[in-house]
């Protein structure tokens, strides 16, 4: 085949030995010319190929595009003689080296060479025979190779083993090729006309769809039985995924003509209906949607949108499965209060009497409420801030989130997020999953009808996170007064104002929430009660409430005062009222009984009645029995429930100085033990200590009650004076209590939740309480009852703590 390469190439004269070519670019070509008449017969020129395999008797054709393969092509055509055609094993090698090559290929010759206008090559051969490479050689400007060919011979027609597989081989075939719709008919016809097994069994791998690496393994198999077991072995294979693939689309085919007959049949059945006036006009539930949109009066970008929508559903099918989804969408964003609002209730006596009224106590919380609603009187275009209550269970935080809707007039909702753990909960599904529905944010406002409800997000601090997403992250926006007037669900797709919202958050305790969604809110402690505060909480709405609840009038059955603190101080233990409300129940329902049986028509409770309806009681003061020995101190600890006394035993045996710390000590408090072991040796001589008292002598420390961990450095003061007091033999005042970390100077540091924890020595019947002295201004949050009925003892080192707590030495 002549190409322009061949015509630009010149010859030396004839007889001038000494004769040069014309140019430079013909000293190249002469050059390469001589260097390709160097190839040895034993050799053959080699053009790397990706994803295709030549087999023997195919003809296929292979574009070309290397500089080397072009190269190749041009030579071997030139040349008229033959290709190695050989599988690259990755495909993604522009330039293979020899290593980077299969060892097996097909020699092929070049039946065609093609030069097209856009500069491609193309190349039509026609394998001959397998050969595999002996080894590359270099210096040529692509790629030769020495190699082996393989001679096919010819199995004996008569072996039957050859025979069956041959029959089997021409079966399948036909199978396979009746499974493939396009298939020509000409190829069962030369498949079934191929008398040599070797043949036939090329002629099937190189038509079938496969991985290159199983042609490649067929062609790397020169024994004819088991290139013919593999090659059969890949027709049944495929034969069975055309087959599955063929009843899919069966399937698929009868389904869709399920639904298009069915379509049809609902047209003409809606045809029907409209000639006997039996259906709605689809027109006037349009019309319907469109006065919708213009009712709700939609932010412009929502309202194109809607409209835009709108359309769409017009132009749409009753019967297409997106009609409905639409058609719910559309309801979704005419529902939503857009431009609907509350009248706020901007009185503030009667927002005060409304709190008054419904909550006993709680003055700071009041107070802030009030100073909400009048800078609400006189800035009305103001951000609504976000307020977060946090408390022990039972103090009346999600009760306190309706008064503050009854005393502005707003509309209330309320949101559980304990155990939410999918963001989707918060920001709501994408339209185009089935059951799709907006979060619950969207959702409440709904339910609420305006777009200045009070809204609580309850258990605030109990959201979880999953593989669904962060809730508390989707949270960030909605409680950020400068990014949630254009809050966006997902399945809205469009921006919601939330800043007329106001948000009332409830938790626990604020460990366990996220710093920044800490930091969006106004945090507002409500600490647990006192036993008056509980009395009068008891005696103004629970009461009445549980009357109510067992079915009995007032003048059935009267409860005591005394009976009340009764109920308080020996059967709840707690912070808030839940468990007081609940026992109260309890002695209603005993007194409905009577009334319901006819033994009774009025029945009166009083303190000594309780161990007949309530059992016995189950909390009782055993600080004097606690605190009756050497080495045992009360201390006073924070919980997330509220407060709680605690208890310090210090003992010690024969041993050799080890110090032996039990009772689930977190790493903290395992420091504060060992911080007040050091300075308690650092002090020995001043408190008359034996010196080898504590080198012949293992301390242990426990802080009952050990099934609970504890952890924390408010115990240091307690764990000194617990250590002090069983090293000198002076036991502890019985009705004293003390919290504050230690030093190692002596020093008493500041802690935490001191008014929890000096309700918490209230109830426990605690006379005398020991703070930390820099915790003095912590006083006012405790209200006055409480100090009065309390003597404080402000602690500035550890011997205040000695003085007042050591009593003198035991015998």
């Amino acid at each position: 085949m002549d190409t322009e390469h061949d015509n630009k190439t010149a010859s030396p004269a004839s007889g001038d030995a000494g004769a040069q070519p014309s140019n430079s670019d013909e000293i190249v070509q002469q050059e390469q010319q001589d260097l390709l008449l160097t190839i040895p017969p034993d050799a053959i020129i080699v053009i790397p190929v990706r994803n295709m395999v030549l087999f023997p008797g195919l003809i296929v054709p292979i574009t070309i595009g290397r500089e080397r393969s072009i190269a190749a092509a041009r030579e071997a055509a030139r040349a008229e003689g033959k290709l190695g055609i050989i599988l690259q094993r990755d495909p993604e090698v522009a330039v293979p080296e020899p290593e980077e090559l299969y060892q097996v290929g097909t020699t092929a010759s070049i039946v065609r060479y093609v030069t097209l206008q856009d500069g491609s090559h193309h190349i039509v051969c026609q394998g001959e025979q397998r050969f595999r490479v002996v080894e590359f050689l270099a210096g040529y400007p692509f790629m030769v190779a020495r190699i082996a060919v393989f001679h096919e011979e010819e199995a004996e027609t008569e072996s039957a083993e050859i025979e069956a597989r041959m029959l089997q081989l021409k079966a399948r075939t036909g199978e396979i090729l009746e499974l493939l719709p396009q298939a020509p008919a000409e190829l069962a016809s030369m498949a079934m006309n191929i008398r040599s097994p070797g043949m036939l069994a090329d002629f099937i791998a190189g038509l079938m769809d496969l991985p290159y690496e199983d042609k490649q393994d067929v062609l790397e198999t020169f024994d004819l039985q088991p290139r013919l077991d593999k090659v059969l072995q890949l027709l049944v294979r495929r034969i069975d995924v055309l087959r599955i693939s063929h009843d899919i689309d069966e399937q698929t085919r009868k389904r869709l003509e399920e639904r298009q007959r069915e379509g049809l049949l609902r047209e003409q059945m809606k045809t029907i209906q409209t000639q006997l006036g039996e259906t709605e006009d689809s027109a006037a539930e349009t019309a319907d949607l469109l006065e919708a949109i213009t009712k709700a009066k939609m932010p412009e970008e929502v309202d194109t949108h809607a409209r835009k929508e709108l359309r769409r559903l017009e132009r749409m099918s009753e019967a297409a499965g997106e009609y409905s989804m639409l058609r719910n969408y559309l309801e979704w964003l005419t529902e939503l209060p857009w431009s609907v609002a509350s009248d706020d209730r901007i009185d503030i006596a009667a927002a005060r009497t409304i709190l008054d009224d419904e909550h006993y106590g709680l003055q700071k919380i009041k107070r802030r409420i009030l100073e909400h609603l009048a800078v609400r009187k006189l800035n009305p275009q103001g951000k609504s801030p976000i307020l977060c209550f946090v408390g022990p269970p039972g103090v009346g935080k999600t009760s306190l989130g309706q008064s503050i809707a009854r005393a502005t007039g707003r509309k209330f909702v309320r949101i559980s997020l304990g155990g939410v753990h999918d963001e989707a909960e918060i920001r709501g599904h994408r339209r185009t999953y089935i059951g799709a529905l907006p979060g619950n944010i969207i959702q409440a406002i709904r339910k609420a009808g305006a777009n200045n409800c009070v809204m609580m997000l309850d258990e605030v601090d109990k959201l979880g996170t999953g593989v669904h997403g962060d809730p508390s992250s989707a949270l960030l926006e909605v409680l950020d007064p400068e990014q949630n007037s254009t809050f966006r669900d997902n399945y809205l797709a469009v921006p919601f104002d939330l800043s007329r919202v106001m948000f009332i958050c409830t938790a626990n305790m604020l460990d366990t929430i996220p710093g920044p969604l800490r930091d969006r809110m106004e945090v507002i402690h409500l600490p647990g009660y006192t036993e008056q505060e509980k009395a009068q909480i008891a005696e103004r709405y629970l009461i009445q409430r549980q009357l109510e609840a067992s079915g009995l009038q007032p003048q059935q059955c009267e409860i005591t005062s005394e009976a009340i603190h009764a109920i308080i101080s020996n059967y709840t233990r707690e912070a808030g009222v839940r468990n007081l409300e609940r026992e109260i129940g309890n002695t209603f329902r005993h007194v409905a009984m009577r009334i319901a049986e006819g033994t009774a028509d009025h029945v009166r409770i009083d303190a000594a009645d309780l161990h007949g309806i309530l059992g016995s009681a189950k909390f009782e003061s055993e600080l004097a029995m606690r605190t009756s020995v050497p080495g045992v101190a009360t201390g006073l600890a924070w919980t997330p429930v509220g407060g709680d006394i605690l208890f310090i035993e210090a003992s010690r045996a024969p041993g050799h100085g080890k110090l032996i710390l039990t009772g689930q000590l977190g790493d903290v408090m395992k420091e504060s033990a060992q911080a007040a072991l050091t300075l308690l040796k650092s002090r020995s001589s001043e408190l008359q200590i034996a010196a080898d008292l504590f080198d012949k002598s293992d301390i242990h420390i426990h802080v009952p009650a050990g099934a609970i961990p504890k952890d924390g450095p408010s115990a240091g003061v307690a764990m000194f004076i617990a250590l002090a007091s069983l090293a000198t033999n002076r036991a502890v005042q019985s009705d004293h209590a003390m919290t504050g970390e230690i030093s190692l100077r002596g020093l008493v540091l500041p802690v935490g939740g001191v008014k929890e924890k000096v309700l918490a020595a209230l109830r426990a019947g605690i006379t005398t309480v020991l703070l930390p002295l820099r915790n003095q201004k912590d006083l006012e949050d405790i209200p006055q009852d409480a100090q009065a009925r309390l003597k404080f003892v402000w602690l500035e080192t550890v011997d205040d703590a000695m003085r007042e707590t050591l009593g003198p030495v035991s015998p």
